[in-house]
């Protein structure tokens, strides 16, 4: 256990930054707490810190403390509109790594104007549940190869903090529709509903692009949301994807929110 204290100009008193568990501090001001540190490691290896306290020296008190005792890199997600919250890891040395747009996307085809949409000739769209595995983890693993072999930024969604066995880039095969050649799988697109369908990724191959594929599976995903009862879904899209951010807005999505991934 690591206590150290550290005077918070607050009172009389010192904050005192406590390790608790593995990964866990608290930070006590008169002994209560009033901030907690946590550090996850998700599943692609990246370490991810999270503070909650109450006010900002106890919380430059745990980053500090934290930083000290963790390996670097270490990452953090914040929501943009947080402003205290985005200043106190920045005082903390971290900094921008990429920006993500949270869209709300309307599921009925009359809205999204996406009603009567077709794959292209020769491609049809196998509903979730029906894929063949092989097939789906074949073109799961060639869409990720031509991704890192260009814009190289796969490892860097948030839709990749999943639980799955190593190695294994498809968590949930029945949660993926695809758009099938006779031959091979040209793009999918995976739906994971809970509370709400959110919709992690759409992808197509490289050569098979600007055929309207991508736009088919989309159409077929809120479709499919519609007539389950869902009037919306949700997806994000880094601020970089012009594409993808071009496919959502044309189906008239708006974007509601934006989180910041901040990186030490």
């Amino acid at each position: 256990m690591d206590t150290q204290p550290f005077a918070s100009g607050l009172s009389e008193n010192a904050v005192l930054v406590t390790r608790v568990a593995d990964r866990q501090w608290h930070a006590l001001e008169d002994d209560l707490v009033v901030g907690r540190g946590h550090a996850l490691r998700r599943p692609d290896g990246r370490l991810f810190v999270s503070i909650d306290a109450w006010h900002d020296v106890a919380f430059d008190r745990l980053a500090e403390m934290m930083v000290a005792h963790l390996p670097a890199p270490l990452y953090t997600v914040v929501d943009e509109a947080d402003a205290e919250l985005t200043a106190g890891w920045r005082r903390a040395g971290f900094t921008v790594r990429r920006r993500e747009w949270e869209y709300a996307v309307p599921t009925d085809p009359r809205v999204t104007g996406l009603e009567g949409v077709l794959p292209p000739p020769g491609v049809t769209i196998v509903p979730a549940g029906q894929a063949d595995e092989n097939l789906l983890r074949e073109v799961d693993r060639a869409i990720r190869d031509e991704v890192e072999a260009t814009a190289g930024w796969w490892q860097s969604m948030p839709a990749e903090v999943v639980p799955r066995t190593e190695g294994d880039t498809v968590v949930d095969p029945s949660k993926y529709a695809v758009a099938a050649a006779p031959d091979r799988y040209l793009g999918l697109i995976r739906v994971v509903t809970a509370i709400r369908p959110r919709i992690g990724l759409v992808a197509v191959r490289a050569g098979e692009r600007r055929r309207g594929i991508a736009r088919a599976l989309l159409a077929h995903a809120l479709v499919t949301a519609h007539r389950s009862g869902y009037t919306t879904a949700w997806t994000e899209v880094h601020e970089s994807g012009h594409a993808a951010t071009a496919l959502f807005e044309g189906a008239g999505a708006r974007p509601v929110s934006s989180n910041l991934e901040l990186v030490r």
